[in-house]
Order: C-alpha cells, then sequence, then structure tokens
C-alpha cells in the first residue's frame, strides 16, 4: 500500500501549482525590478485570484498555457501576484507582500488584470477581465504592443 501511495503521488502533484504555464515566473516585486533593469526588459505583472476567480482560471488555460504566450513571456519579466481566498495557500511573508504590490498597482482589486511597469516600477498600461470564451486576441495585442 505505501508503495501504491509512493507511486502515485508525484502525479497527484502535477496539478498542484501556483504559477501560470512553463515559463518561469518572479513572486517578488522588488526581485523583479531588479531584473528588469538589468535586462532591460518591461516587468508583466498577473493579477489573479488562483482558487477564487473563474476568469483567472480560465485564462491560465486559453492564454498562459499557450506557445504563443510562451514566446512573448521571453519579452517580459514575469511576476505573479496571487490573492487567494484561501491564504494558506501562501505564507504569511507572500500573503504580506502581495497585498502590497495590490496595492500599488492594482488600486480598484480587479481580477484578473495584466500590468506592465518598467524597471522603475512606473506603470505603464494594464488590461483587466476576461470574457472566457476563448478569445485571447485582445490580450495577446496588448503583450505584442508593451513588450
Amino acid at each position: 500500500m505505501k508503495l501504491l501511495l509512493f507511486l502515485i503521488l508525484p502525479f497527484c502533484l502535477l496539478g498542484q501549482t501556483d504559477t501560470t504555464s512553463n515559463v518561469d515566473w518572479l513572486k517578488n516585486y522588488d526581485k523583479a525590478l531588479k531584473v528588469s533593469k538589468k535586462e532591460n526588459k518591461n516587468v508583466l505583472v498577473y493579477f489573479t485570484g488562483s482558487d477564487w476567480c473563474p476568469p483567472c482560471k480560465k485564462l491560465k488555460q486559453d492564454l498562459f498555457e499557450t506557445e504563443e504566450f510562451s514566446e512573448l513571456s521571453k519579452s517580459y519579466v514575469l511576476l505573479y501576484v496571487d490573492i487567494p481566498r484561501n491564504k494558506d495557500l501562501l505564507s504569511d511573508k507572500q500573503w504580506n507582500h502581495n497585498q502590497e504590490v495590490l496595492k500599488k498597482l492594482n488600486k480598484k482589486g480587479v481580477f484578473p488584470l495584466l500590468s506592465v511597469v518598467n524597471g522603475k516600477g512606473k506603470a505603464l498600461d494594464e488590461y483587466s477581465g476576461y470574457g472566457m470564451t476563448g478569445e485571447i486576441g485582445y490580450h495577446l495585442k496588448f503583450l505584442k504592443k508593451n513588450k
């Protein structure tokens, strides 16, 4: 029985992820700004409610898990800011950090929200919402425009 559990557990954990797609998302705002300055790229900040926001979940599937996003993401430093209802999904430190970034860049508390900032933290553009129709053209246009 223990052997069976040992063999099955890794497959159960495959779906347990709090970031999107197969690209690397940072989770610290200051680190993202440092990398942004170093690499001369804008920061794409993604605000999500991973455990409660249906449009966020659908956008993850429809946009962030695509090859086109994977290619576009190379032009950005990616920052993932999760605001789950279940606070146990994050450490206290990460929760507090995400709340600070939320206050700074997402004052209206809109989810999902894509925000682009430069290496100095200046907000350049943002795009909010998702209609859950599978139509990601506007999101792709936003990403292409702000890289």
